[in-house]
Formats: C-alpha cells, structure tokens, sequence
C-alpha cells in the first residue's frame, strides 16, 4: 500500500476559518501532527507515511498558513489551538497524541487544554530548551522589530542561526519557504509565540496528559527545568532546529519510543 497521499480534509475553526488537513493510515492512538511558525504541514512529509503504517496520521494547516483560510483579526495560541480542536472534532479522534515542533508545541498545549481529557499526551519538537523567566514586553519587541523591519531577511537569517550544521540545500529550503509567508500573519503570531512561556507553564501545571520532548543538541536542554514543569525530555544528537527534516529516519525511531512511552 502506497502512502503517496493522505486524503485531504476541511474543517471549519471555531471563528469559521476553513482549516486544511491531511489525513491517512489506521490504529490508535492517532497522531496529530502541528506545524511550527511560518510552516505548514508538508515539514512533516518525512513521518506521514512511516506512521501511517501503524498510527492513524493527520496533519494540519494552521488558520493563515499552507492551504487553510486567513482573516483572523488576532494570530494567537488559543487561536491556533481551536484550529487543531476543529479538526479533532470533525474527525471524531479519541485520544490522540498531539505532536507539534517550534510554535506548534504551544498550539498543541492550547488543542489540549480544549480538549481537556480527551488526549493521551503531547510530544514537543524542539519548542522549549527551558523553562523559567519569560521574556519582556521590551524584549519581546526587542527580538521582533528587525522582522518588522525588513521580513524576508531578517527571517532568512533567523533560519539560518536556526540550522547550524545541516545540508545546505534545506536550509536554503527552509529559508526560502519560510520568508515567503504571509507578513501580517507572522508578525502577530511571532509576538504571541515569544511571549508566550508564562501561558505555556502555567498551562502545563493545569494539564493532565504527560508531555514528552525531543531536543536536538545544536543547543542546551534544560533537561531538569523542564522535568519541574512536568515535561520529559530527550536530545537527538547531530541535528539542529528541524530535525524531523534533517534526519527522518532517526528521528521517526525516537518518535515511535516516545508514542510507544503515552500508550
């Protein structure tokens, strides 16, 4: 059985925004799997079809990115995380584990406290190296104005710092992909995004399913600090920021070992 393809869907967010889907493979629990900021879910082409073999896949488009709708007055978390509740509602999903890399980590603790007990855990990819102090208002601005500035540079550069290390041809990839995205939505939703380490831990302390991390060691991992927080992690050597992209096979091994650990 080929898995070229999942079928596509569409589900209607709770502000009616249409938000596109992919869906393919059988058996519990079903992965869903979030995009991080300005992606979409064809990063996660290198873990659709491998898990399809044995999981129930689904991956989505966030409202403003890949194929899903726009005009969202605000790009928040909450926002992004009803988009995920909407497409596990319409696809009546029990139990599904929730995977999301970079900004999909925060989308995905959103989707869970929505969903409150119905998930069997949540698997971040690189979203957090540590936990602790937030960032400031003035720091926050601090970090987005040169993507105010210029967009499209700024955002190729902050790839690049990014991906230390890995092939040349993906970066240039990701690079490109990414700053052709849509300004006004990334603006605001970069904002909420690295402001957001207060909601997020206060979420965590709220959240019954265990999360789960996988950390790539082209930095530190406060691993003991995000134990305090209630999340478990584990780094996967020789990778940086897209490690699901920069070596799939390995990291589809630990994320089996990391499914097989919530069920």
């Amino acid at each position: 059985m080929s898995h070229d393809a999942g079928v596509k869907g569409v589900a209607p967010s709770a502000d009616g925004i249409p938000i596109r889907f992919e869906v393919d493979g059988a058996g519990d629990p079903a992965l869903v799997f979030v995009h991080g900021w300005s992606c979409d879910r064809t990063y996660w082409r290198g873990q659709l079809g491998p898990f399809a073999t044995r999981n129930q896949v689904v991956a989505v488009d966030l409202a403003g990115h890949g194929e899903s709708g726009g005009g969202r007055p605000v790009w928040t978390m909450p926002a992004f995380g009803a988009d995920v509740v909407a497409v596990i509602e319409q696809l009546g999903l029990q139990d599904p584990v929730l995977i999301g890399h970079s900004m999909g980590g925060d989308v995905i603790v959103e989707a869970a406290l929505a969903l409150r007990g119905r998930v069997s855990g949540l698997v971040w990819v690189d979203v957090y190296a540590s936990l602790g102090e937030p960032r400031s208002e003035d720091e926050v601005q601090e970090f987005a104005r040169p993507f105010h500035e210029d967009f499209v540079t700024t955002t190729r550069d902050f790839v690049r710092s990014l991906m230390p290390g890995a092939d040349e041809d993906l970066v240039e990839w990701v690079a490109a992909d990414m700053s052709a995205a849509p300004p006004d939505v990334a603006l605001d939703a970069l904002r909420h995004a690295v402001s957001n380490d207060g909601p997020v831990m206060a979420a965590l302390d709220e959240l019954a399913a265990p999360v789960l991390a996988i950390n790539p060691d082209h930095r530190p991992t406060d691993v003991e600090g995000l134990r305090r927080h209630g999340v478990e992690a584990v780094v996967m050597p020789g990778v940086s920021h897209f490690l699901m992209l920069e070596d799939p096979d390995a990291f589809n091994r630990l994320l089996g070992e990391t499914i097989d650990r919530l069920a």
